[in-house]
């Protein structure tokens, strides 16, 4: 992790309980990174499954809000930097053990390909819209032609980067929080979650929200499964490991996670997705913004749990 402190040596300040400093950039950038890793999966996802027609605001308008949630939250990430003209030195080597490494490159990737995918449909939003440039034109050909590649590579950086956001932080062994395998899978799933959301609340298409909304009611159920395991496995394990399970069960987190988290983040969206399923007239953004709501406060709960957890010296 030698690198990670140079190239950001504010963040050391994350993991360093004495100094008693909370920031706020490290989650946000989590939040977004994920949100964004969950919309372009099921954009690549469902073009090359030949559903863009079927699942339009999924594939063609939902990933327009990708590069700005990117763009922001790599600033955020920026601003939370001390040496902040060194970042470039992330980029000059590629550490396999390092999860920032992971994130740099990954980022490098998923970036540019949410900004071709916005100018392969950008006629989705301006229906007028002509390149003004031949060589433009030429590009975007070639782009389209290539489409179904593009998508395979943009599905699994988008995985990867999803995973990444919770890596990042179980990667830190100084917290026994963090310092589990279930934090990678969970983020992941936590922005496909929100990302489902997001689809469900931009779409105007009846089956699409149907879709989206049996794909999130899953994913909950995913999420509050790895949640147990997670907790299961804290309980069962060293009695630091008890202790940072205990912040959530009594200690100073129960009330925000159990309830912010847990309850209308997760279980009240999962019952109002089942009524909506089932036929239930919902207003169906009620849902969705819960999710994302959860989603959010999720990812703020974790890295300022993990700060109070330490192992005994």
């Amino acid at each position: 992790m030698k690198e990670e402190l140079i190239v950001s040596g504010r963040l050391n300040h994350l993991i360093d309980p004495q100094l008693h400093i909370w920031h706020w950039h490290i989650p946000l950038y989590l939040f977004l990174g994920g949100l964004a890793a969950g919309i372009l999966f099921f954009a690549a996802l469902f073009t090359i499954r030949g559903k863009e027609n079927e699942y339009p605001t999924s594939v063609k308008l939902a990933p327009f809000i990708t590069p700005v949630l990117l763009i922001i939250g790599l600033l955020a990430l920026f601003f939370d930097l001390n040496h902040k003209l060194y970042f470039w030195q992330l980029y000059t080597t590629i550490r396999i053990e390092s999860p920032m490494s992971w994130g740099a490159w990954v980022l490098m990737i998923v970036t540019p390909l949410s900004f071709i995918w916005c100018a392969l449909n950008i006629k989705t939003i301006f229906p007028a819209w002509d390149w003004k440039y031949d060589w433009l034109k030429e590009l975007e050909a070639f782009f389209r032609k290539h489409v179904i590649v593009i998508s395979w590579i943009m599905l699994i950086s988008s995985l990867i980067l999803g995973v990444y956001t919770g890596i990042l932080f179980s990667a830190f062994n100084a917290r026994p929080l963090w310092n589990t395998s279930i934090l990678g899978p969970l983020f992941l799933t936590s922005g496909l979650s929100t990302g489902a959301a997001v689809i469900v609340l931009m779409s105007k298409n009846k089956h699409e929200r149907h879709t989206f909304a049996k794909i999130d009611l899953m994913l909950i159920g995913i999420e509050l499964f790895l949640i147990t395991h997670m907790f299961m496995g804290f309980l069962a394990s060293t009695q630091v490991h008890i202790e940072a399970a205990e912040l959530f069960l009594g200690g100073p987190y129960t009330t925000p996670f159990w309830l912010f988290v847990v309850t209308l983040g997760l279980g009240i969206p999962a019952i109002l997705e089942l009524l909506e399923i089932r036929g239930y007239k919902m207003p169906y953004y009620i849902a969705p913004a819960l999710v994302i709501f959860g989603g959010l406060v999720f990812r703020f709960i974790i890295a300022y749990a993990g700060q109070a957890s330490r192992w005994l010296y």
